[in-house]
């Protein structure tokens, strides 16, 4: 109930995602359809995925060598979550979506997020399609993106390999034309793939007939030698078995192999695998290579990715928010009812009175305050971006404009942020626990070790850093940089005519001159190595504020005449907000004095001095 609470907060009094309706996109929907999607998608996760999350995390995948065996609990749940209808939620009907705003996917979304992250909720499958319904052929749309879409075919996304990891421009996997006539396959250009990729999330099991692999490779030159960089990377759909027109399986294997399972530290639900492509297991036709359709035009397959990736980098945030948020109502509960101590008095401790709930010790109350900043903060964000992504698809003009520019901005925040912060609240969550939660008879080590893949997953922290920071604050000159500045300063100039809230729109306001300070003296010099030395403490001061932002106007909902919430609620949402700027906003400061100064202590430490 209490996420319900904070959901129906951030959706109707903060984000007012009801006035979508008078879209015409969105004209049939109404609050009471909304919340009918909530109700189910909350339904099926209790139900569905949270009593299996200890299952799938200590029943992993395993390869019989024909094929992945999974735990029944990991069927069901999928087959509920496709019979849902959530992974075209968003899209049109005509192709059987729902035409729900993604802002309300997304908050439907968290439901399956926190009930069990490592069983999944589609979130590649559904990234793969999206991808197709942009950059696909209509008869890729038709074969691949719907059967995907009615949860028949699941989907995943092969970027990395074993010699290059997240390097992209030194992918090696190699696509060539199958036979002359190879431009003439109704299904798209028909190419032969070669190579290895490795951390394939989803990568092989037997939840769905057929997987629906995109894959990044590189097609020859006329000297059959690889284009280096990135410009020569093409984009496929190789599937797991081959297809007709009619999207009917022909019973032929492609010839993509399992080569083996990754044990991870979490999301031990989920597959993840090293697959090789064209080693001839699996020959189509009597020749070696897998078969792969061409997306989009040759040499641009990182501009198609970039799509899924996009979305796939906000899923991971909301699915690092989510864990977090798991922990939080974990340690607050044991908390509330673990007896330990007694208070402290003006003559020290009296042994003789009854030992008090832990949740009574001031210190208990800041790691549960700095989960609740953390974690409802960062959803926040996330939703936040979800809007953004409707008004991109359905605002006007000059508003889908912004709303592209915000997103390339906040994109790397909202991926990175929680992957960092929510982990530091489930390291909390099991500080709460003492020596119970670094055993597994309580739930929060499991969520600690879900969420340590999130600095990782699609994108390492680094990668991210460099690309706010190289990238996004640059692009169109800074514009999407003075978007995001001119919102903020919208939110303080309503908070300071607040006399509470004034003190922390100053300081917000002090914070964002100090970002703004750093980005130009971070490219004073105009030498990259310079700027990007210290692109993570930069990313962390960056997302500090823009989380502070996001506290505040949060905060100024709560204050709106009529709001519906309790005086508790209210209490805690600016308790939280506090919080984070008493503790929190002032870390900036350190972060951003590196930057600032160009401090090359780290780049310069030569290597054997480790």
């Amino acid at each position: 109930m209490k996420l319900r609470c904070t959901l129906d907060f951030l959706l109707y009094d903060w984000l007012d995602a009801q006035a979508l309706n008078q879209r015409e996109r969105f004209a049939d929907h109404s609050r009471e359809t909304f919340d009918a999607v909530l109700d189910t998608c909350e339904r099926i996760a209790r139900e569905k995925y949270a009593p299996f999350n200890r299952t799938v995390d200590t029943e992993e995948p395993r390869f019989d060598g024909e094929k992945v065996i999974l735990p029944k609990a990991t069927h069901e749940a999928h087959a509920a979550f496709a019979a849902s209808g959530m992974l075209s939620a968003a899209q049109d009907y005509e192709i059987g979506g729902m035409q729900l705003p993604y802002t309300v996917q997304a908050a439907a979304n968290s439901f399956f997020a926190m009930a069990s992250v490592s069983i999944g909720s589609g979130m590649l499958t559904s990234g793969n399609a999206n991808l197709l319904m942009v950059h696909g052929t209509p008869m890729q749309q038709e074969v691949f993106a719907k059967n995907e879409f009615s949860g028949r075919w699941s989907g995943t996304m092969c970027l990395s390999e074993p010699q290059a990891g997240s390097s992209l421009s030194d992918v090696a996997t190699r696509a060539v034309p199958d036979g002359d006539d190879f431009q003439n396959d109704p299904l798209g250009p028909r190419y032969r793939l070669t190579g290895n990729k490795m951390w394939i999330s989803a990568g092989d099991h037997e939840l769905t007939e057929n997987i629906v692999h995109i894959v990044l490779a590189k097609i020859p030159d006329a000297d059959g030698r690889l284009i280096p960089g990135t410009r020569g990377i093409s984009l496929f759909i190789v599937p797991k078995r081959m297809v007709n027109t009619q999207g009917e399986l022909t019973g032929e294997r492609n010839d993509v192999a399992l080569a083996g399972l990754n044990h991870k530290l979490g999301w031990r639900g989920t597959t993840n695998t090293l697959l090789n492509f064209g080693e001839g297991k699996y020959p189509v036709g009597g020749k070696a290579g897998a078969v792969g359709y061409l997306v989009g035009e040759p040499g641009k397959g990182l501009h198609c990715m970039f799509h899924m990736m996009n979305e796939a980098r906000i899923g991971v945030g909301t699915a690092a928010t989510m864990l977090g948020m798991a922990g939080y109502y974990a340690s607050l509960d044991y908390a509330k009812n673990r007896p330990q101590g007694r208070p402290v008095g003006v003559g020290g401790k009296d042994a003789s009175q009854p030992q008090i709930r832990i949740i009574e010790h001031a210190d208990v109350k800041r790691m549960l305050l700095a989960q609740k900043s953390y974690c409802e903060g960062a959803l926040a964000l996330e939703l936040y971006c979800a809007r953004l992504v409707d008004e991109q698809k359905t605002g006007e003009a000059q508003a889908v404009d912004d709303a592209r520019l915000l997103l390339e901005v906040l994109t790397p925040i909202a991926k990175s942020w929680p992957s960092e912060w929510c982990l530091e609240a489930n390291s909390l969550a099991i500080q709460i626990h003492g020596g119970y939660g670094y055993t597994r008879d309580f739930p929060v080590e499991q969520y600690w070790r879900d969420n340590r893949l999130n600095m990782i997953h699609e994108g390492t922290h680094g990668i991210q850093a460099t690309d706010l920071l190289g990238r996004k604050v640059l692009m169109e000159n800074g514009r999407g940089l003075q978007l995001l500045a001119g919102r903020i300063n919208a939110t303080i100039e309503r908070a300071i005519q607040v006399p509470a809230l004034a003190v922390h729109a100053n300081a917000l306001g002090q914070a964002l001159q100090q970002v703004g300070a750093a980005t130009k003296a971070a490219w004073a010099t105009g030498n990259p190595a310079d700027a990007l030395a210290n692109a993570v403490p930069y990313m962390q001061a960056f997302g500090h504020t823009v989380l502070a932002w996001i506290w505040l106007d949060v905060v100024l909902a709560t204050q709106r005449t009529g709001a519906a919430e309790s005086a508790a609620f209210r209490a805690g949402k600016l308790g939280a907000m506090t919080y984070f700027y008493r503790y929190e906003l002032p870390k900036i400061g350190a972060w951003l004095k590196v930057v600032e100064t160009r401090d090359l202590t780290c780049a310069e430490l030569p290597e054997e001095a480790f």
